[in-house]
C-alpha cells in the first residue's frame, strides 16, 4: 500500500490513483442506506501539526550540523559530527499507508537519529525522508534479499549502529518483509524496538462495524489451488472475524470466494485507506462481487477486507449427554461433569445436574 512523492522540492504527495486534483475532502462511499460507514475528512495531500514541527527541528539540528563530519554525506549521525541519540538495535518503524500527516513524532526523530534506514523500496523511503527533510543512509530489504541482508544488518549492529526497518507503507514485517530479520536480530541478542504508527489493518477494523470476540488476519490469501480452498474452509470453520488484504486485479475472485466458502455474511470493503479516494463499504457477501464491478473505481487501489464472524451455536444438548454416558462409565459425577463442559462447550452447572439424572436412571435400572 504505498504512495509517492512528487515536486522539485517533494512538496506534493500523491495519495490516490485516479489522477485527480489532490485538494478538497475526501468522500468515503457507502453501499446502500442503513449499511454504509460515511466519514468525510480534510484533504490527505498535506502533512500538517505535530510532524511538520518535528520535521522543522530536524531540519534545524540537521542544519546546525552541517560541516562537521568527515566521513562524506553518508546522512548518518556520526557523520554528521553529531553522537547516536539511540543505542545499537533494530527499529521497526511504521510509516504512512496515505496520509502523510499519519506519520508519528517518534517515528520521524526514531529515523533521524539512527545511522542506517533498512527500506523495502528505497527510493519510496527515500522519498519520504525528503518530504520531512531527512537525510539518512538507506540500504535494501525486501523478500528477495532478506537473509542476505539480515547477515548485514546483524554486523552493523555489532558495530555499534543503530538500525531503523521501513516498509513501503504501514508496518513492517505485517504481510510485508521483516519477519525474517527481526528474528535473526533477537537471536543475536541484539534490541528490537517496535516504533508503531499506521497499520491498515487496525484502521479497517476501526471503521468496519464489525463487532467479534476475535479477528483472524489472514493476510494475503494464497492465489489458487489446493492451498487457496484449504485456507478458506479454515475460515468457515471458525467462529471468528476476518481481515484480510487484497489488490485489485484479484478483488472479484476473492469476495466471490468468500462467498462460496462463508456463506451469506457482512464483508465490510476497505479500498484506498487515509488516501483521497477512501472508500469503505459494508456490503452482504452475495453482492459483493455486483457492488465492485458497478464503478470502475471500485476494482483500483489497495483492499482491507473485514468478513464477520459466524455465530457460535450451541452444542446440542444429546451431544452432552452422550458425552457424559462415556464419561461417567470411567469417572466421578464431579469428575465427568467438568470434563464435558471443556469438550462440549456447554456450562458446568447445566452438564452437572443431567449427569446426576443419568446416574440415578442407571441405577433404577434393574441389572
Amino acid at each position: 500500500m504505498g504512495w509517492r512523492v512528487t515536486g522539485p522540492e517533494a512538496g506534493t504527495v500523491d495519495v490516490g490513483t485516479e489522477g485527480a486534483p489532490r485538494s478538497g475532502v475526501t468522500t468515503v462511499d457507502g453501499a446502500s442506506p442503513g449499511r454504509e460507514v460515511v466519514s468525510r475528512g480534510g484533504s490527505a495531500e498535506n502533512a500538517h501539526g505535530a510532524a511538520t514541527i518535528v520535521a522543522r527541528r530536524i531540519a534545524v539540528k540537521r542544519a546546525k550540523g552541517e560541516g562537521k563530519g568527515k566521513g562524506g554525506d553518508s546522512g548518518s549521525p556520526a557523520a554528521e559530527g553529531r553522537a547516536a541519540a539511540l543505542s545499537a538495535g533494530l527499529y521497526v518503524v511504521a510509516t504512512p499507508i496515505g496520509n502523510l500527516g499519519d506519520i508519528t513524532a517518534r517515528a520521524l526523530e526514531t529515523l533521524a537519529a539512527c545511522d542506517i534506514v533498512a527500506a523495502e523500496d528505497t527510493r519510496v523511503t527515500k522519498s519520504l525522508l525528503a518530504h520531512f527533510g531527512i537525510r539518512a543512509r538507506v540500504i535494501a530489504m525486501h523478500e528477495h534479499n532478506e537473509r542476505a541482508a539480515a547477515e548485514g544488518i546483524v554486523s552493523l549492529l555489532r558495530e555499534g549502529k543503530s538500525v531503523a526497518l521501513a516498509a513501503d507503507a504501514g508496518t513492517p514485517a505485517v504481510s510485508d518483509p521483516g519477519a525474517l530479520l527481526v528474528d535473526r536480530v533477537r537471536a543475536e541478542g541484539f534490541a528490537v524496538v517496535p516504533i508503531p504508527g499506521a497499520s491498515a489493518l487496525t484502521a479497517a477494523l476501526c471503521a468496519s462495524g464489525i463487532a467479534a470476540a476475535g479477528v483472524v488476519f489472514a493476510g494475503f490469501l494464497p492465489s489458487k489451488g489446493a492451498e487457496r480452498k484449504r485456507r478458506l474452509a479454515q475460515f468457515a470453520a471458525g467462529p471468528w472475524a476476518i481481515a484480510l488484504f487484497e489488490s485489485p486485479h484479484r478483488i472479484e475472485a476473492t469476495l466471490a470466494d468468500l462467498h462460496a466458502a462463508l456463506g451469506e455474511r457482512d464483508v465490510v470493503v476497505c479500498r484506498e485507506l487515509t488516501k483521497l479516494f477512501e472508500t469503505i463499504a459494508r456490503i452482504p457477501l452475495s453482492q459483493a462481487v455486483d457492488w465492485v464491478k458497478a464503478d470502475a473505481n471500485r476494482s483500483r487501489g489497495e483492499f482491507v477486507l473485514v468478513v464477520e464472524g459466524r455465530p457460535v451455536e450451541a452444542t446440542a444438548t444429546v451431544d452432552a449427554k452422550r458425552v457424559l454416558e462415556v464419561l461417567l462409565a470411567e469417572l466421578s459425577v464431579k469428575q465427568a461433569s467438568s470434563l464435558a463442559a471443556k469438550i462440549t462447550g456447554v456450562s458446568r452447572s447445566e452438564l452437572y445436574p443431567m449427569a446426576l439424572e443419568a446416574v440415578k436412571g442407571k441405577a433404577a435400572k434393574p441389572s
